[in-house]
């Protein structure tokens, strides 16, 4: 991620050093949004993002110390704000209450059949359903047909479509949450992405 610098950075971040807290808030509300949209589409949890912002936040008031005007004050941010994702991740392993909540937001959010990350495990999903809707679903979230093509296709009404659509949705949510280890493999194909196009 690229954060627009401002004009006086370098000075604001010199006075931080000194700990002035005028310096620290016009920092704050300069990078408050772009740190937050990262964490967000991190985490897919606004909660769980409005925290993490916070806490980016907090830590550079404490260690305002050592904050380098010479160097980018958002790459520094950053830097703590993917270092707490990854101590979210961990804690994630082990407090199974983070883990459901955060499941639950990531699923409310997402939507398997409409992203682009990886068609390889909907696909296996499909296989979970029955034939008909499974044709369906096919037709129109990977083939991207309308509803129209599809009812003349099959020689059904378009509220029938619609009606196999929301059920298969439904469905594929059902099989995403009864198969965490895809959510975590989708997680970590969105983590990565992320890294790789900052």
């Amino acid at each position: 991620m690229t954060f627009i610098r401002l004009v006086n950075e370098k000075e604001l971040m010199e006075r931080l050093q000194c700990g002035e807290q005028a310096a620290f808030e016009m920092l704050y509300r300069h990078y408050v949004d772009p740190i937050y949209r990262k964490i967000l589409y991190l985490t897919k949890s606004a909660e769980i993002a409005e925290e993490l912002t916070q806490d980016v936040f907090l830590k550079i008031w404490e260690r305002r110390v050592l904050v380098d005007p010479d160097k980018s004050f958002g790459a520094f941010l950053h830097r703590i704000a993917q270092n707490l994702i990854i101590d979210l991740y961990r804690r994630l392993a082990h407090d199974r209450k983070l883990r459901d909540h955060l499941i639950s937001s990531v699923t409310e959010l997402y939507n398997p059949v409409d992203t682009d990350i990886d068609n390889q495990w909907v696909r296996h999903a499909l296989e979970s359903l029955p034939a008909q809707r499974k044709k369906v679903m096919s037709l129109i979230k990977l083939e991207g047909r309308s509803y129209q093509e599809v009812s003349d296709l099959l020689g059904v009404s378009t509220s029938t479509i619609r009606d196999h659509v929301v059920k298969g949705t439904k469905s594929l949510k059902a099989y995403l949450l009864a198969n965490k280890l895809t959510l975590v493999l989708v997680m970590a194909k969105i983590i990565a992405a992320a890294v790789k196009n900052r």
